[in-house]
C-alpha cells in the first residue's frame, strides 16, 4: 500500500511532498463520502431499528473526523521528512492537544455526551422528547457536537450535547407509542354534570386517534372507555377533566383542540350551562 501511493512522487522534494499530500487527502475524501454513502443506505433500511438507526446516524457523522486523523497518521508515517520527525512531531501535538483540549473544554464535553447519548440511549432519532414549554419535538440527528431537533413549527433547535445529556428529558416514545391525554373543561356552577360527562365522554371517542387502553377485567366490569372527573368546584365554575388514551402523541395538541371544539358545541345545543365570570365591584 504504501509503494502504491509513493512510488510515483519524490518525497524528498517539496513539490512531491505537497502533491502526495493532496492525493491523500482526495482519497481519504473519496473513502469518507463512500462509508457515509453506505452508512446512509443502512439507516434508510433499518428505520423501524430507531435504537441501531441512532447509532448508524452518529457514525456516519463521525466518519470525517476518524478518516482524517487516519489520513493524518498515515502522511507523518509514509513521508521520510515527517516519518523521521514523527517523535517530536508527536509529543508536539500532545501537548498542542493539551492546551487545546484545556481551551475547549466545551467541544470536548460534548464530544464525549454525544457519545453517552448513543451510548445509554435516552432518546433516539426520531423520538418525540420534551426539555421544556420552549424546547420539545422530534429528534432529527445526533451529531459530535450537537443534537438536532425538529420542532412543531418546522424550525431546528440545535442543542449541545453537553446540555441535553444533563436536562431531565420527557421522551413520549422511547417504550411506547400510546400516551394519556389530560383535557379540562369548564362548566357552570348549575350545570348538568351527569350530561356534560355524557357529552365529553361521546365526543372523545369519535376522534381518530383515541384507543381504547381499558384491560379485559375493565371492559367487563363496563369501566367507561374515557374516565371524566371533577377536579375542583371553583366560585364561578365546575373544573372537569378527561383521561383520554391517544396512539399518537405527535398529534395531541391536535386532538386536544378538536375535542374542545366539538364538546363546546354539544354544550351549547344540549344547553350545557357555561361559567359566568365574576365581576368584583371596588368601592373607593
Amino acid at each position: 500500500m504504501k509503494d502504491l501511493f509513493t512510488y510515483q512522487f519524490d518525497l524528498d522534494s517539496f513539490i512531491g511532498i505537497i502533491a502526495y499530500i493532496i492525493l491523500i487527502i482526495f482519497i481519504a475524501w473519496l473513502i469518507s463520502r463512500g462509508i457515509r454513502y453506505i452508512i446512509l443506505q443502512i439507516i434508510k433500511h433499518r428505520k423501524r431499528d430507531r435504537f441501531g438507526g441512532t447509532s448508524i446516524q452518529f457514525l456516519r457523522n463521525s466518519i470525517k473526523f476518524i478518516i482524517g486523523v487516519f489520513g493524518i497518521i498515515y502522511i507523518i508515517m509514509t513521508v521520510p521528512i515527517f516519518r523521521n520527525k514523527a517523535s517530536f512531531i508527536f509529543s508536539g501535538a500532545g501537548i498542542l492537544a493539551a492546551i487545546i483540549g484545556f481551551a475547549a473544554q466545551a467541544a470536548l464535553s460534548n464530544l464525549i455526551a454525544g457519545a453517552f447519548v448513543v451510548v445509554f440511549r435516552p432518546f433516539r432519532v426520531g423520538d418525540y422528547i420534551k426539555l421544556d414549554e420552549q424546547r420539545m419535538g422530534i429528534v432529527e440527528d445526533i451529531t459530535l457536537r450537537h443534537t438536532v431537533i425538529n420542532n412543531f413549527e418546522n424550525k431546528r433547535l440545535i442543542i449541545p450535547n453537553s446540555v441535553i445529556s444533563t436536562d431531565s428529558v420527557l421522551n413520549h416514545t422511547i417504550e411506547d407509542s400510546n400516551i394519556l391525554s389530560f383535557n379540562n373543561f369548564k362548566i357552570g356552577l348549575k350545570a348538568d354534570i351527569d350530561l356534560a360527562r355524557k357529552i365529553i365522554q361521546e365526543e372523545a371517542i369519535k376522534q381518530p386517534n383515541v384507543i381504547d387502553n381499558r384491560t379485559p377485567a375493565q371492559v367487563l366490569t363496563s369501566s367507561d372507555q374515557v374516565d371524566v372527573r371533577v377536579i375542583d368546584v371553583h366560585p364561578d365554575h365546575i373544573h372537569m377533566r378527561a383521561y383520554v388514551w391517544l396512539n399518537e402523541p405527535f398529534l395531541e395538541f391536535k386532538t386536544k383542540c378538536a375535542l374542545k371544539e366539538s364538546v363546546h358545541k354539544r354544550f351549547l345545543s344540549e344547553g350545557v350551562h357555561l361559567p359566568i365570570p365574576i365581576n368584583k365591584i371596588i368601592k373607593l
